[in-house]
């Protein structure tokens, strides 16, 4: 005669069925279904991503076709690239914004009146101007030591003259030469000077508008503040920036 098993046996067993189908269940949702699609537009499927499509926009899906995670393409070398330079020029472009701030912290800090920047342009370019005079007056002795050595030359006719003013001849030559380039690079820069201290005299006048009214603005401000009408940070906006800087600075 054969012996039924306990009540606690078979609840036991229950038990133990019903973590195993949990447990597989657990195991089917998480094994998951990678969805892709390749360069022609055919959508793929498989339980993993392949080797040659590692890098590509994917979706990974459940067993019951539900999205359990999103992965984004991964960026093409050109696209590093591309960003990479847009980083550059972030970084440019701020260094410049800090280069132009710098100057026109300068500028102001160095001239209270327009007068003063015409003062420190007609002393700059009475500098290069002197330098220019210089250089003419060398010129104009060396060729007149030239043009003394070339009638010495001509007297002497077909004796020819001693290897000394031959020498001093091509001397000449050479320097005239150099001092041919000074003079043109000293006009040169006498155009870059005026042209900076133009740019100067514009920008400061700039930022002078940009102070007066930003005083202005303060200045209602405070009025309006003082009849109790309107808080002062209420009062006509924002206050006015410091314009961009000016071409020839």
């Amino acid at each position: 005669m054969s012996r039924r098993p306990s009540p606690g046996l078979v609840q036991a067993a229950f038990i133990l069925v019903a973590v195993v189908l949990a447990c597989a269940a657990l195991r089917d949702a998480h094994a998951g279904t990678y969805k892709w699609t390749d360069d022609k537009g055919v959508v793929h499927y498989a339980d993993k991503m392949p080797a040659d499509a590692v890098n590509r926009a994917n979706v990974q899906l459940d067993a019951q076709g539900m999205a359990l995670k999103k992965t984004d393409a991964a960026p093409t070398l050109d696209q590093l690239r591309a960003k990479a330079d847009d980083v550059d020029k972030q970084r440019q472009t701020a260094r410049e914004r800090q280069d132009s701030e710098r100057r026109d912290r300068a500028l102001l800090s160095s001239y209270t009146r327009e007068d003063d920047i015409e003062l420190a342009r007609t002393r700059a370019l009475a500098t290069v101007d002197g330098q220019l005079q210089s250089a003419r007056i060398y010129s104009a002795q060396l060729t007149r030591r030239q043009q003394e050595l070339l009638e010495k030359k001509i007297a002497g006719g077909s004796k020819g003259v001693a290897p000394a003013v031959e020498r001093e001849l091509e001397s000449i030559d050479s320097e005239l030469a150099k001092t041919n380039e000074t003079m043109a690079l000293r006009k040169k820069e006498a155009v870059a000077i005026a042209a900076r201290y133009d740019g100067d005299k514009q920008r400061w006048r700039e930022l002078q508008q940009v102070a007066a009214a930003a005083a202005a603005h303060e200045r209602a401000a405070q009025e309006r503040e003082r009849l109790g009408l309107v808080p002062a940070a209420q009062v006509g906006g924002p206050v006015p920036s410091m314009a961009p800087a000016g071409v020839g600075r």
